[in-house]
């Protein structure tokens, strides 16, 4: 992942292609000392939200663990519902 500015980055996909990503927000976890990226490829309106662990490194991560998966889509789903959050306030 590099990123192109604090609501773009780029991602390699499976092909090695690389994509312009639009992020949605970013999410730190402390107790889990993870931090987690939502983004989505606007070329593709089809594709629903991605969400994935990064690292300060630019490497992304894909969430295997139930409990974990679980508890970041709360984080989504408060957002979608609270504006306020979504302006970040």
């Amino acid at each position: 992942m590099k990123i192109e500015n604090e609501n773009q980055m780029v991602v390699v996909d499976e092909e090695g292609k690389e994509r312009l990503m639009e992020i949605l927000f970013t999410y730190d976890n402390e107790d889990r000392e993870a931090s987690y990226v939502f983004f989505y490829d606007p070329e593709d309106p089809e594709q629903e939200v991605t969400v994935m662990r990064y690292y300060d490194n630019g490497e992304l991560e894909d969430i295997d663990d139930d409990e974990e998966y679980e508890e970041v889509l709360e984080v989504f789903n408060a957002w979608q519902e609270d504006i306020n959050i979504q302006e970040g306030n």
